[in-house]
């Protein structure tokens, strides 16, 4: 567990520019202490202890703003930028350097019971506000937008944006310095409308340059 907070606390300054000291990091990022809660409590709870994980689950999450479940898997290298409105729910996995801003959700979608919450991989990165439902994979190295709302499963390497969210690249290459880079994310919707407008003035100069003798 030692190593794994050790990465955790890495993670940060790897991912955050902001990030000045181990000191401040410790004492003042919201997203550690919530992480730090939760690695104890799951150690807890693996290790059959009765309400204490649950116990520190929410003392956690009434400090810091964050929910996870001790029954979830997160894996190593794991940030939460800013974290405010987090919520992980217990059948979560989360992979290894996976990055999550304030406000996501990975959550259920109704009383099911089993695997109802989702399943991330590694090098995942999730835009503020987004909200990701169900017993869903996510593949390594995606990228989800701000604000989605994910309902079915994501291949490896792919982009996804919108409302429910759609996949707008795949297969992409993931590139080292571009994994904070969540806001230059191509908008599907704008370049449709850019290809309208430039049909329209393609029609506008055919019809300027039609023979007038011609009935239309």
């Amino acid at each position: 567990m030692f190593k794994t907070i050790k990465a955790d606390l890495q993670a940060v300054f790897d991912r955050d520019p902001s990030a000045t000291s181990r000191l401040e990091v410790v004492l003042t990022y919201a997203g550690f202490h919530a992480l730090l809660a939760y690695r104890i409590s799951h150690w807890l709870k693996m290790h059959g202890v009765p309400f204490f994980p649950r116990a520190i689950s929410q003392l956690a999450r009434w400090l810091t703003g964050i929910e996870i479940h001790p029954s979830a898997r997160i894996g190593t290298g794991f940030f939460i930028d800013h974290g405010m409105g987090v919520v992980i729910g217990e059948t979560a996995e989360v992979g290894d350097y996976v990055t999550l801003f304030q406000g996501v959700t990975l959550g259920g979608t109704g009383k099911e019971r089993g695997k109802r919450h989702p399943t991330l991989g590694n090098h995942v990165v999730v835009g503020a506000g987004a909200k990701i439902l169900g017993g869903i994979k996510i593949g390594d190295n995606v990228k989800i937008g701000a604000n989605s709302v994910v309902l079915k499963n994501v291949p490896a390497n792919s982009t996804v944006i919108g409302v429910p969210a759609r996949i707008i690249k795949s297969q992409g290459e993931r590139l080292p310095d571009a994994t904070m880079d969540h806001t230059n994310i191509p908008d599907p919707i704008m370049d449709r409308f850019a290809a309208l407008e430039q049909e329209l003035i393609e029609l506008r100069k055919k019809l300027d340059n039609r023979d007038p003798q011609l009935p239309f």
